[in-house]
């Protein structure tokens, strides 16, 4: 099997190439047979159930249950390529938002485009500023070239967030609302299991110390988010202790609301795992949605000298670069939550599918798909459309220090709230 090298990579992208593609098997780490836990999510009855459903393949109907979601594999992607940056084994653009000058925020450490939701349209880039402390991110000229790009001219983010052009992006929370540029996904991954068996899980736990759930438990009244059993030391409303109560925690006024106690034998019917046949990862990315993006300028803002050239380059460093993150999402394994961890039946295989159909396979290791990166950055560079590792630096601005010092003091008092 051949490689795929800078050459094979820009006919495919210059040409009528339709796509790359893989369809790789997995099964669990324990086996076929061994139980896998799917995501969950809430339904309207307050339980939190599967995404089900069913699937046409090869001509019958087949249960499936979804593994990882195209979203979920981006940011595992996005994750991939992130260590792969840090590690300098890719150069590319990332954006950071460093937290460390703050010493209550330290832990933070530095939040990059590459982790943010929304990427380059993230509230967390939008809320902060220069290094100096003086311009907010969206008043800086890097900021103002991003809200004016479009699909008709896509330089700014190719050269602040190039995995936006990758991953998709929507800058709906910009100066233009609503109607803010909208990149669509190139890169699309999802994780399904086939032939999918619902289980069922059993809970229960013995209190060592023997504490009974029918103890009174009341709200201090020195500390509401301390509780005690003397009724004197208690919060009182209308002549009555207050029982404690903690969200999110079962059993109000009971042992079990600051966990003590024991926990009656249970069996969950929605939420208790899933045998299958074997799971499969479909990667997709789009060729052409690659030659939809326009380059008019160059990094430098000018006119480009060649722009049929540079573009052709654009588009295969990003379509080199989400082969990078492909690759390296394979590299880092398929561990994927708590009692999901899947391995793959084979080695990688990417497909490059032509437009009268036909396939061709080949080859990619973690090595190759990084010297594929370099190598369609030096094309790149050559006609005015290099990239820059660290296009701009920021730091968060003082309201958003706030916020996030509030919350976490909220959180203290045990005051968290779920999103709606």
């Amino acid at each position: 099997m051949t490689t795929l090298d800078l050459a094979k990579l820009s006919t495919l992208v210059a040409s009528d190439g339709v796509a790359i593609r893989v369809h790789q098997r997995l099964q669990p780490a324990g086996g076929p047979g061994d139980k896998i836990f799917p995501p969950t999510y809430a339904t309207g009855d307050n339980k939190l159930k599967y995404a089900g459903e069913t699937r046409r393949i090869d001509g019958k109907d087949v249960p499936s249950v979804l593994l990882d979601s195209v979203a979920s594999q981006a940011n595992r992607m996005e994750e991939a390529l992130l260590s792969a940056w840090e590690e300098k084994k890719l150069d590319f653009p990332v954006i950071g938002v460093d937290f460390s000058g703050d010493p209550d925020l330290v832990d933070l450490g530095s939040v990059t485009s590459l982790q943010a939701p929304h990427r380059i349209a993230d509230a967390i880039l939008r809320d902060s500023t220069s290094m100096d402390g003086k311009t907010l991110f969206r008043d800086l000229p890097e900021g103002r070239a991003f809200t004016e790009a479009t699909t008709k001219n896509a330089t700014a983010v190719y050269k602040l967030c190039p995995t936006a052009l990758v991953f998709g992006v929507w800058d709906s929370t910009g100066p233009k609302g609503g109607m803010g540029a909208k990149f669509q996904r190139a890169l699309t991954s999802e994780i399904i299991a086939l032939g999918a068996s619902a289980g069922r899980k059993v809970g229960s736990r013995i209190d060592p110390l023997g504490i009974q759930a029918n103890v009174p438990i009341y709200h201090r009244k020195d500390d509401e988010s301390d509780w005690t059993i003397d009724v004197a030391e208690a919060k009182h409303e209308k002549g009555k202790p207050v029982a404690f109560s903690r969200k999110g925690a079962e059993g109000k006024g009971k042992a079990s609301a600051v966990n003590h106690s024991n926990i009656a034998p249970s069996i969950d019917e929605f939420s208790g795992g899933v045998t299958f046949d074997s799971a499969l990862q479909t990667v997709v990315l789009s060729l052409p949605a690659l030659r939809r993006l326009r380059f008019v300028t160059g990094m430098d803002g000018k006119p480009l000298a060649s722009r049929s050239a540079a573009e052709l380059a654009a588009r295969v460093a990003l379509a080199a670069l989400a082969v990078a993150a492909v690759v390296h999402q394979r590299a880092r394994g398929y561990d994927l939550r708590s009692r999901c961890l899947l391995v793959p039946e084979g080695p990688l295989v990417l497909e490059l599918l032509q437009a009268d159909g036909s396939t061709e396979q080949v080859s990619m290791t973690v090595d190759q798909a990084n010297a594929l990166v370099t190598a369609a950055q030096e094309v790149a560079m050559a006609v005015g459309m290099g990239w820059e590792r660290e296009p701009v630096k920021l730091k968060p601005a003082p309201k958003l220090v706030a916020l996030i010092k509030r919350s976490r003091a909220e959180a203290a008092a045990g005051n968290a709230e779920e999103a709606a």
